[in-house]
């Protein structure tokens, strides 16, 4: 069953865009490194895990180190180590093996995200597996990527406006090449190395580490492309794989342009969504008065002429509550209400948690994010096409567009004035087929109304695999496990016992809109801390 949605003509349109984009790149000729090749000999040895206490909450998990080769083509060199955990599965006569969770950014931390996210899996896959998760290479306890420090990344995100003014194209282009500049200066040996090429083969060096001889794997977002890379690379090695929030992953890497054209049309699309919701639920919304769209655009250009001063002595702006509105339209309608309170109180100057500007915590999670896209997508050199073609993507998502395009590196779509202006090696870019030929079925979870991974990258994920198989949320939100029941017993079946939901399932049971207050915790969405929702 297809779903349409009902912005069919927006989707047409940047899909249009898209085409052109990939034709542009393919008369330019945008040349890539060629693929790292393995060095004859020896393969890398197998890492050992010596498992001992996590520092921290007492929780059930046990943490190691890995240490894998820094450059894989060279699997005797030097290497670096790789933060591990897991949690033993709880019925040890039942143990079906290893489920390896990876929380995408890139940027999240993998132990935090499994040791957060265990409590909230169902009891199937608790009890008959060893939950595993992974600080990648870059990230966290993994050897943080340093680039910009916490002061150069505060100036630039507090001198951002929600409504740029003449000269934003220039400032930003600028600061991506400062950026560029700095990640080169305090990670250049690292750097090259970062890529989902390499990150793939760590898992796989884990997969053996841990003694499997087949993984189970739950990706989402960023961590759904790190899973098609590592089915592209090492297929057989797939017991089960879930992709939530799926890649499409040739148009990722290899036509970056026209992946950011898309996405910002979908971002734009859902926040619009919102807005136009707002407009009809003036009560339950509380924000605009019936104009919301007029009125949010009054409050950008409010907060950029006088900020709120935070409590960290900080200034919000409207690229603040541009920023904050980004991640935090992930949650779907069900945080609609909170997100309408929210507008209102930063319409009273009040505190509001879509006006805390980004923190050191923040920082180290986009530095990375932009580091690895940097290093897995190719962009085709020049600026007058960089400048022609940020500033469209901005002009094409009005209400958001503007803060994120012609602002600082911070966010997926935002990165090609940084990743233009790359100057590291990328030998650790995934540049093979993405078919996965002669892998177990995957399940490929994909959301209509996602504003972060457009829905039609997961329906071209899907027909990509050799054995994809799409399953549908119709809903609004990022990701779909444990925000559906339907999706999340499709999903938990499927990974305990391998049986497939039908081709062509749609699930659409997304929780709606719901008063405030109604809520012990207020649904806010951080960045820096990714988990599986408790399925409510």
């Amino acid at each position: 069953m297809q779903i349409r949605s009902a912005d069919a003509p927006r989707g047409r349109l940047a899909w249009a865009m898209a085409l052109v984009l990939i034709a542009v790149t393919a008369l330019l000729g945008a040349a890539a490194p060629g693929p790292a090749t393995a060095a004859p000999g020896d393969g890398p040895p197998v890492p050992v895990l010596s498992w001992g206490p996590c520092g921290g909450p007492q929780d059930g998990f046990e943490c190691a180190t890995a240490r894998v080769p820094l450059d894989h083509r060279r699997p005797t060199g030097p290497t670096i180590p790789l933060a591990v955990t897991r949690r033993l599965a709880a019925d040890p006569a039942r143990r079906t093996g290893v489920l390896l969770l990876h929380p995408g950014g890139p940027g999240n931390s993998g132990v935090d995200f499994a040791r957060n996210s265990h409590a909230a899996l169902p009891a199937a896959l608790r009890d008959s597996f060893d939950v595993v998760g992974y600080d990648m290479r870059g990230v966290a306890r993994s050897g943080q990527v340093e680039c910009w420090d916490d002061k150069e990344y505060a100036a630039a995100v507090d001198a951002a406006r929600g409504v740029p003014g003449p000269g934003a194209l220039h400032r930003a282009v600028r600061q991506g090449a400062d950026f560029a500049a700095a990640c080169r200066q305090r990670s250049g040996d690292l750097l090259p190395f970062v890529g989902t090429g390499s990150n793939a083969k760590d898992i796989d060096l884990l997969r053996r580490a841990l003694g499997e001889e087949t993984l189970s794997f739950y990706g989402r977002s960023f961590g759904s492309h790190v899973g098609t890379v590592y089915a592209a690379q090492f297929p057989r090695r797939v017991r089960a794989m879930v992709l939530d929030g799926a890649y499409d992953p040739r148009l990722y890497a290899d036509v970056p342009y026209a992946y950011d054209g898309a996405q910002f049309t979908a971002l734009d699309a859902a926040v619009g969504r919102f807005l136009d919701w707002c407009a009809g639920n003036a009560a339950l919304c509380g924000f605009g008065e019936g104009r919301p769209r007029q009125a949010f655009e009054e409050l950008k250009r409010a907060l950029d002429a006088d900020p709120v001063v935070t409590a960290s002595g900080r200034p919000a702006t409207g690229y603040t509550l541009a920023y904050r509105l980004m991640f935090n339209i992930n949650a779907g309608k069900e945080i609609w209400p909170y997100l309408g309170e929210a507008l209102r109180a930063a319409q009273a100057r009040q505190t509001s948690f879509l006006l805390s500007p980004p923190s050191p915590a923040s920082f180290d999670f986009l530095t990375v994010n932009t580091a690895v896209e940097c290093t897995d997508r190719v962009y085709p050199a020049g600026r007058p096409l960089l400048g022609a073609l940020v500033g469209a993507h901005a002009a094409s998502a009005p209400l958001l567009g503007p803060a994120i395009g012609l602002g600082p590196p911070t966010y997926d779509h935002n990165h090609a004035p940084a990743c233009v202006q790359w100057q590291a090696d990328r030998p650790s870019r995934f540049e093979g087929s993405y078919r996965a030929a002669g892998s177990a079925p995957i399940l490929v979870l994909g959301t209509t109304g996602d504003p972060d991974t457009p829905y039609q990258d997961a329906v071209a994920l899907a027909g990509t695999l050799e054995n994809g198989r799409l399953l549908t949320f119709a809903a609004e939100g990022h990701t779909a496990y444990n925000r559906s029941a339907c999706v999340s017993a499709l999903a938990t079946a499927y990974l305990a016992t391998l049986a497939l939901p039908a081709r062509g399932t749609v699930c659409a049971d997304e929780a709606p809109p719901e008063p405030v207050g109604r809520r012990v915790a207020v649904p806010e969405v951080d960045e820096t801390r990714d988990v599986i929702p408790v399925l409510r």
